[in-house]
């Protein structure tokens, strides 16, 4: 049993080095190579990053530290052979930028939208939105009139309009026996729209002109698509609200910046690659 007296020596002795083991920040030094340091807080970012990465975010910290560390210490070494010139120096500065620009962004995403965000966002979207007229059709598109009233009287005679369009339709459809699944009106182009519009289901159209040729039109459905219920769409909310405050704050920055652009600069200048190789 040690002594009170020799206990409370080493105590003390003991927790300065606990307090400096727990003392650590980013700036700290892990290693150094030819006197250049990597610190605790670029091993903190790479780990950050492989996260991404299933194998490595499967590694323990300790297999990870090593491995991690191994790599900054090649990226030094190599990096101190690296010859700096005007190239580097403004990917360098770009890099700076897009980084420090990516922290203020991460800022203003750090507070998820609230509940009434997301009501008033939803609102505006979809509640004063009518139903929409959805359409399930098909079409045979070809080049002519004289084809497409051809067809129609195969049709009126009894044909198989999925065959026809298989064997006739010129669009990407035909393969599908030229069928253009759901879609709104204001998805095609007028004339197509017009004539869908005005038929009843399992009606085949005359032909129809547009700019891709002449069509003839089977209907098949339709049906009235309602706006979605908040709950369905409320990650996909959520995901807009950040958006519009990303680039709220983006647009706010932007405008209160103070921007000089400098005059009598050749676009050309852009090309000239070889200015880049200044030192």
């Amino acid at each position: 049993m040690l002594k009170p007296s020799i206990l409370a020596a080493l105590l003390a002795t003991a927790l300065p080095f606990a307090a400096m083991a727990q003392d650590k920040g980013a700036d700290t030094v892990v290693a150094t190579v030819n006197g250049t340091p990597i610190t605790l807080g670029e091993m903190i970012v790479m780990k950050e990053a492989a996260a991404q990465d299933p194998q490595m975010a499967s590694m323990g910290d300790g297999a990870l530290y090593e491995i991690m560390l191994d790599q900054l210490i090649q990226q030094t070494a190599v990096a101190g052979a690296g010859k700096e010139n005007a190239g580097v120096r403004a990917q360098l500065e770009i890099q700076r930028r897009n980084t420090l620009a990516a922290a203020a962004i991460a800022e203003v995403t750090k507070a998820e939208p609230t509940d009434q965000d997301i009501q008033a966002s939803y609102d505006k979207l979809f509640a004063s939105a009518e139903p929409a007229t959805e359409y399930s059709a098909a079409h045979i598109l070809v080049d002519t009139e004289e084809k497409a009233k051809a067809i129609k009287a195969e049709l009126d005679g009894g044909a198989d309009f999925g065959t026809l369009a298989e064997q006739n339709s010129t669009g990407p459809s035909g393969p599908n026996k030229g069928d253009l699944g759901w879609f709104t009106a204001d998805q095609m182009v007028a004339p197509f729209a017009d004539a869908v519009k005005a038929m009843e289901k399992g009606q085949i159209s005359d032909p129809v002109q547009t700019d891709f040729g002449w069509h003839v039109i089977k209907l098949n459905d339709t049906r009235l698509r309602e706006a979605p219920k908040l709950e369905e769409v409320r990650d996909q909310i959520a995901q807009m609200v950040l958006r519009e405050k990303v680039e709220g704050e983006i647009q706010r920055l932007t405008g209160e910046a103070k921007v000089e652009k400098t005059e009598g600069i050749d676009p050309a200048w852009l090309s000239k690659t070889d200015l880049l190789e200044a030192e």
